[in-house]
């Protein structure tokens, strides 16, 4: 069932992806501050956070995050944006089986590509819903049982809100609900069944072209 859910939701993401990628690029309303053609995010700090596997053989865990994005916005409301960002492991409790160690978490490597949609709004706060699809390598840790490294197919969905000073920058603050599909040959620490995650991060954003 955790499955099937986790295979809806990147559906989905990818059923959005093809209506949004279906439009036609024009130029952007710059009448008021606001995301431009051409956006480059900048992730200086964030975390995500891991839910417990169902079995209770992988444990939640929580990592720091930071990475970057590029958004081609085909008007001001709809674009379409590649993110990629690496997740560091951070020393903490990990309950595993009924016992818990502290440990370090694994470090992990995310990258998507996602629709974003933009509120019709004229003020310097712009509010948008994100969604898509992607990847995440999980980096072997023999310390946690991971012998290898491995990728696991992902779909995620948010929102946020940016905010734009002029015309050339602004500020991004961004939440992620993320669904990572299982494989029967991972790890009993990570992907053996559905993991569901939740992200947040703060950015800068550059608009590279207006």
């Amino acid at each position: 069932m955790r499955r099937q859910i986790a295979s809806r939701l990147i559906a989905g993401a990818i059923a959005v992806i093809g209506v949004a990628g279906a439009s036609q690029v024009y130029a952007q309303d710059t009448s008021a501050p606001g995301p431009g053609t051409v956006a480059v995010t900048i992730i200086p700090g964030g975390a995500t956070f891991f839910t417990a596997s169902s079995n209770a053989k992988g444990p939640g865990f929580g990592n720091y995050g930071l990475g970057g994005a590029v958004t081609l916005n085909f008007n001001r409301w709809v674009g379409v944006e590649g993110e990629v960002s690496g997740d560091l492991g951070v020393t903490q409790n990990l309950k595993s089986s009924g016992v818990t160690s502290n440990l370090k978490s694994p470090n992990l490597l995310n990258y998507s590509g996602n629709v974003i949609v933009h509120a019709p709004n004229r003020s310097a706060f712009t509010p948008f819903a994100i969604g898509g699809v992607g990847g995440l390598t999980l980096f072997d840790n023999a310390t946690l049982g991971i012998s290898k490294t491995d990728t696991f197919l992902t779909g995620n969905v948010g929102g946020g809100v940016e905010w734009f000073s002029n015309g050339r920058w602004g500020l991004r603050g961004d939440y992620r609900f993320i669904a990572v599909r299982s494989k029967d040959d991972a790890s009993s620490f990570f992907g053996q069944d559905t993991r569901y995650g939740h992200r947040i991060y703060g950015g800068v954003v550059i608009n590279a072209v207006r």
